[in-house]
C-alpha cells in the first residue's frame, strides 16, 4: 500500500481537502493583480513637453494677430511631438493645418521643463512620477523585467528550499514577504527603491504559487487532480478580471498597489492553519509527523476510526519504500540524473520558457491595441475561462501530452498570424491575440499539473522551481524582445510566435501521466519507462505464435 490508499482511507477528497483548497485558491486571485499591475501601473497617459510659463506670457504679449505659439514640431503622424520642442517659440498661422513644415531648420532640444501629462484615465503612475518617457521610456520595460527577474531567483531559492524544508513554512514565509515588500513598494520614494521592492515581491509570488501547488497536489486524490490543478487555474483567470475593477476604480498607482497587496497579511495568518504534506513528511524521513497530520485530517473528514489505525509501524509497513527514500538526500542534480529525467527536465524547460515568453509578450502592452485598457484586460481575462474549459477535458479525455502540444501549437501560429494583417484591421489583430493568450493560459494550466505528474516527490518541488525558472526567464526577455520592434516591426512577432512551436514539437518526446499515480522515488520513474518498453517488445514477438496457435488449433478442429 502506498500514500495514495493511505488518503483514500482518511476521506479521499474529504471536507479538509475542500477547505484546504479554498483557502489555498484565495490568494490566487490577487497574484494575477501582482504579475500583470505594470499594465496600470506603469500605464504611458498621453504627454508633451511642459511649457515655460513664464516666457510664454512675454512672448504673448506681442500683437501678432491670425496667428498662434508653437512650442513643439510635430511629429510623422502630424501630432504634437512627445519628447522635443523648440528652442525659441515659434509662430504660426491659425489657418495652417498640421502638416505644417517642421523642416526649416529650427532647432530643437529636448523637454527642458518635464512633461505634462493627460490625467484622464490614470490619475497616477510610476511613468507620471519619475517621467519615464522619451529617453526613460526604457525603465518601464526594465522594472517589469526585474520583477520577473526576482519571480526567478524566488523560483530557484524558494523551490529547493521547500525541498528541504517544507511545503508549509515556505508558504508562511511567501505570505508575509509579499505583504511587506508589496507594502513598501507602495510607499517607494523613487524608481530605483521601486524596482528593488517589486523584485521582492516577485521571489514571493514564486514561493507563494510553487508551495500552492505541490500542497495541493500532495493532499489530493489522483481522480481528481485535474479537476483541483484547473479550479486554481480559474482563480487567476477571475484575479485578471478583479485586476481590471481594481484598476478601474483606483487610478492612483500607489493605492493600487497598496490594495492588492495588504490582503496578504490576512493570508498569512490563516495559513499556519495548514498542515504540512504527509508524503513530504515521509519522504523527509520524519513519518511521527505524518501519523500526527493524517490523523487530524481523518477527523476533519469523519474518518476518526481510520485514522485511529494509522500508526508509525502500520505507516513503515505500508510505505516501505517511500521510508526507504526518506533516508537519502536530493540536490536539483537529480533533475538531470538519469536519461528519463533529463529528457523530461530539459522538454518541460523549454514549455515553462516559451510559454511564459509569448504569454507576457501579448499580455503585458495592453495599449498598443488602441482602445480601453482597461476592456482589453476584461478580454484577455474572459478569454481564459473557454481556454480552461477545452484544456481541463481535453487533459481528462486525451492527455496531458497532446492537449500540452496543440495549445502551444495553435497559440504559436496565432501570433505569427499577426505579421500578415495589415494594422488598419485592429479588431482582427486584436481577435488573432486574443485567441493566441487563450491557449497560452490553457498551456499554463497544463504545464503546472504535467510538470507535478512528471516528476517524483522527492525533487518534485525542485522540478516545479526548474520549470517556474524558465518561465520567469521567459518573463525576463519578452519586455526587452519587444525593444526590437523599433528596428524591425515583425521581428518581436516572429520570436513570439516560434519559440511555442518548437517547444510544442518537444513535447512529443515526452510520457503521458494522465490516470496514473504519483511517482515518489526516481527509481520510479525509470521502471516506468523500462517497463513499457518490455510491453512494446514482448507484445509484437509473442502475437504471431499466439495468432499462429489458434489458427493450427482451429484448422485441427475443422478436420
Amino acid at each position: 500500500m502506498g500514500f495514495a490508499e493511505l488518503l483514500d482511507r482518511v476521506g479521499g477528497l474529504g471536507r479538509f481537502q475542500i477547505i484546504q483548497l479554498v483557502l489555498l485558491c484565495i490568494p490566487i486571485f490577487l497574484m494575477a493583480s501582482h504579475n500583470l499591475l505594470q499594465n496600470f501601473s506603469a500605464a504611458i497617459p498621453d504627454h508633451k513637453c511642459k511649457v515655460n510659463e513664464s516666457a510664454a506670457f512675454n512672448t504673448s504679449t506681442i500683437d501678432r494677430e491670425g496667428w498662434k505659439m508653437v512650442f513643439s514640431p510635430m511629429d510623422s503622424d502630424g501630432s504634437i511631438d512627445r519628447c522635443l520642442e523648440f528652442v525659441n517659440i515659434q509662430w504660426r498661422m491659425v489657418s495652417a493645418n498640421n502638416s505644417w513644415d517642421n523642416a526649416t531648420n529650427v532647432d530643437t532640444r529636448s523637454c527642458k521643463n518635464g512633461w505634462e501629462y493627460d490625467k484622464k484615465e490614470f490619475s497616477s503612475t510610476i511613468i507620471t512620477e519619475w517621467d519615464l518617457v522619451c529617453s526613460q521610456k526604457n525603465k518601464r520595460q526594465l522594472a517589469q523585467s526585474i520583477y520577473m527577474a526576482g519571480v526567478l531567483v524566488g523560483a530557484i531559492i524558494l523551490g529547493g528550499l521547500s525541498d528541504r524544508y517544507g511545503r508549509r513554512a515556505l508558504l508562511i514565509w511567501s505570505y508575509l514577504q509579499m505583504a511587506v515588500s508589496g507594502i513598501c513598494t507602495a510607499f517607494s520614494p523613487n524608481y530605483i527603491a521601486y524596482c528593488v521592492f517589486r523584485f521582492l515581491g516577485g521571489m514571493a509570488l514564486s514561493g507563494i504559487s510553487l508551495n500552492t501547488t505541490a500542497l495541493i497536489v500532495e493532499w489530493i486524490p489522483t481522480k481528481v487532480r485535474t479537476i483541483t490543478g484547473t479550479i486554481a487555474g480559474y482563480c487567476y483567470t477571475v484575479g485578471q478580471l478583479l485586476l481590471a475593477g481594481l484598476a478601474y476604480g483606483i487610478r492612483d498607482w500607489r493605492w493600487l498597489q497598496l490594495c492588492v497587496s495588504l490582503p496578504f497579511f490576512f493570508f498569512f495568518l490563516y495559513s499556519w492553519w495548514f498542515p504540512e504534506s504527509a508524503r513530504w513528511l515521509v519522504l523527509s524521513g520524519k513519518p511521527e509527523q505524518a501519523v500526527k497530520g493524517m490523523k487530524k485530517v481523518a477527523i476533519l473528514n469523519g474518518k476518526r476510526e481510520e485514522g485511529e489505525k494509522i500508526t508509525l509501524e502500520t505507516l513503515k509497513t505500508d510505505m516501505i519504500k517511500e521510508m526507504a527514500c526518506g533516508k537519502e538526500t536530493y540536490s536539483a542534480l537529480d533533475l538531470v540524473r538519469t536519461g528519463t529525467l533529463r529528457r523530461i527536465s530539459c522538454g518541460m524547460s523549454f514549455v515553462w520558457f516559451s510559454t511564459s515568453f509569448a504569454y507576457y509578450g501579448l499580455a503585458m502592452d495592453l495599449q498598443k491595441f488602441g482602445v480601453s485598457i482597461y476592456l482589453i484586460q476584461v478580454i484577455f481575462g474572459v478569454v481564459d475561462i473557454p481556454a480552461k474549459l477545452v484544456s481541463t477535458t481535453s487533459m481528462i479525455y486525451i492527455g496531458r501530452r497532446v492537449t500540452q502540444c496543440i495549445s502551444l501549437f495553435l497559440g504559436g501560429l496565432a501570433v505569427l498570424a499577426n505579421i500578415f494583417v495589415p494594422a488598419d484591421l485592429p479588431i482582427l489583430r486584436t481577435s488573432l491575440a486574443v485567441f493566441g493568450k487563450g491557449c497560452f493560459a490553457s498551456a499554463f494550466s497544463c504545464a503546472f499539473l504535467y510538470t507535478t505528474e512528471l516528476y517524483p516527490t522527492v525533487i518534485r518541488q525542485s522540478g516545479l522551481g526548474l520549470g517556474s525558472t524558465m518561465a520567469r526567464l521567459g518573463g525576463i526577455v519578452a519586455p526587452l524582445v519587444k525593444m526590437l520592434g523599433d528596428f524591425y516591426p515583425f521581428l518581436p512577432l516572429v520570436i513570439y510566435g516560434g519559440a511555442p512551436i518548437i517547444s510544442g514539437l518537444m513535447v512529443y518526446f515526452l510520457p503521458e501521466t494522465v490516470n496514473k499515480p504519483l511517482p515518489d522515488t526516481i527509481e520510479e520513474i525509470e521502471m516506468g519507462k523500462k517497463t513499457q518498453k518490455k510491453q512494446k517488445e514482448i507484445v509484437p514477438l509473442q502475437s504471431p505464435k499466439t495468432n499462429t496457435g489458434l489458427q493450427e488449433m482451429s484448422d485441427g478442429h475443422e478436420k
